[in-house]
């Protein structure tokens, strides 16, 4: 009897060795076949009197029919995944999501407030109300009488719009010359491109927003104020977006995920996860000062002409354009400002979306390209022979996507040219080339357009 149980349990129930497991592997069919295999035996065991051997009652499963467990031979073959494994994965991507779109969200603000500040510096200085016609008229006393604003052929604000740039842009320097010596204590991981894209989309649509609702007839105050919803959203996408790591009581949105007997889930570790610390750790080892040295002088060849890229349009942006005025255009004057402000920040999203299909190596290029844009519309400013503000708007998109070009083909040769160990502290040095330049555009602005304004 024992030998016609032992045949029947063979003609039941595959071999899990190799032929056996490999036929199995989708994870369907082997529990659709073990809960066949287990009907089946429970049948036979029913209508016979001598019962089943204890070892393969054992390793029958649950009441609900399921096997949990399989013959030692199964192992490393054919491994079968619990629902508590597939929830952990389900989980595991919904996290991986939303840490994307929450990282994209905290660089597209970030950076929305420094764009839009810029956008509206015109209108900052001069303190302005725009009527119905959205026509800018300057609010006594706001402007002194003693002022040059309004006398001359450029129609100046007291203060140059290259105070605000500093105003926005010296603090960001302190960070970036700092950063390099101390961001490889913090591990980042993939999350990083998602913060850097949110970072580029919020020149466009800073800028974008900003026009557009003061187009709509907005003034720039109650436009600002809108504005300030955007520290909200940050908070929001910090709190609610991103998949918080365990041990940190704090709000969220979704399911939250339970104890599992897999502690090695990502749903259980820190933001980034263990694994990906640790692979920062090895790939970034302590530099010595004289290595860091030797490294920022290999870097010189892209980071001067980065410099001289950034010095150059933001000294247009900053220093020019308000200074750009034409009186018999379709356009107020501050209206004029916000478009050059819009056409720019295009120009450098198209010039940054297109890396992938245009490479530039020779960084030296686009500094000289940007230096005669800049020198051209410096006489330009001087000598007022451009007829048409038309024409402005072409350069100022070309400026763009010089700028834009300049910034990421620098940082794609950086990498590139890079070793591993070095790549990271490379990248952050790369990282204050533009911040200096444009640090020095707008210290040179303000006696720029103070001279300027001077002429009658």
């Amino acid at each position: 009897m024992m030998l016609r149980r032992r045949k029947l349990l063979a003609s039941v129930t595959p071999r899990f060795t190799e032929r056996g497991g490999r036929d199995l592997k989708p994870h369907g069919v082997r529990l659709r076949f073990l809960k066949a295999t287990e009907q089946t035996l429970r049948k036979r065991e029913r209508q016979s009197p001598h019962p089943l051997p204890q070892s393969l009652l054992a390793a029958m499963g649950s009441p609900g029919g399921v096997w949990h467990h399989l013959p030692d031979d199964s192992e490393g073959e054919d491994e079968a995944v619990s629902p508590s494994e597939e929830l952990e994965t389900v989980l595991d991507a919904c996290s991986q999501r939303r840490n994307i779109v929450g990282f994209w969200l905290l660089g597209l603000c970030n950076n929305f407030a420094y764009v839009v500040m810029l956008s509206a510096a015109h209108d900052v200085l001069r303190h302005q109300k725009v009527p119905a016609s959205n026509e800018t008229e300057p609010t006594p006393p706001s402007i002194p009488p003693e002022s040059t604003a309004n006398t001359s052929r450029y129609d100046c604000n007291t203060i140059s719009t290259g105070a605000v740039l500093l105003a926005d842009i010296l603090p960001t320097l302190l960070i970036k010359f700092s950063a390099p010596f101390c961001i490889h204590l913090f591990p980042y991981g993939a999350v990083v491109s998602a913060w850097s894209s949110g970072t580029g989309g919020a020149g466009l649509i800073g800028a974008l927003s900003y026009l557009g609702l003061t187009e709509a007839g907005l003034s720039p105050q109650h436009t600002l104020l809108i504005m300030t919803i955007v520290p909200v959203i940050m908070q929001a996408s910090y709190s609610f977006v991103l998949s918080p790591p365990p041990q940190a009581p704090r709000c969220s949105w979704g399911v939250q995920p339970q104890t599992s007997l897999h502690a090695s889930s990502s749903t259980q570790q820190p933001l980034l996860g263990v694994k990906s610390a640790l692979q920062h750790k090895a790939q970034n080892p302590q530099l010595s000062l004289q290595e860091k040295g030797h490294i920022v002088k290999g870097l010189l060849k892209y980071l001067i002409p980065l410099a001289i890229v950034y010095f150059a349009e933001y000294f247009i942006n900053q220093g020019l354009f308000e200074l750009l005025y034409f009186h018999k255009a379709p356009f107020s004057h501050p209206q004029q400002y916000r478009w050059y402000q819009m056409l720019y920040q295009a120009g450098v999203f198209i010039s940054r979306s297109s890396a992938s299909c245009v490479r530039i190596r020779h960084i030296w290029l686009l500094a000289v390209l940007q230096c005669l844009n800049m020198v051209f519309l410096l006489v330009a400013v001087a000598l007022m022979f451009i007829p048409s503000i038309y024409l402005v708007f072409a350069l100022v998109l070309y400026e763009g996507l010089l700028g834009g070009a300049g910034y990421v083909n620098t940082f794609h040769c950086v990498s590139e040219e890079s070793k591993p160990e070095h790549r990271e502290f490379a990248m952050g040095v790369a990282c204050t080339a533009d911040t200096l330049g444009i640090s020095l555009s707008g210290a040179i602005a303000i006696p720029v357009h103070k001279y300027f304004c001077h002429l009658h």
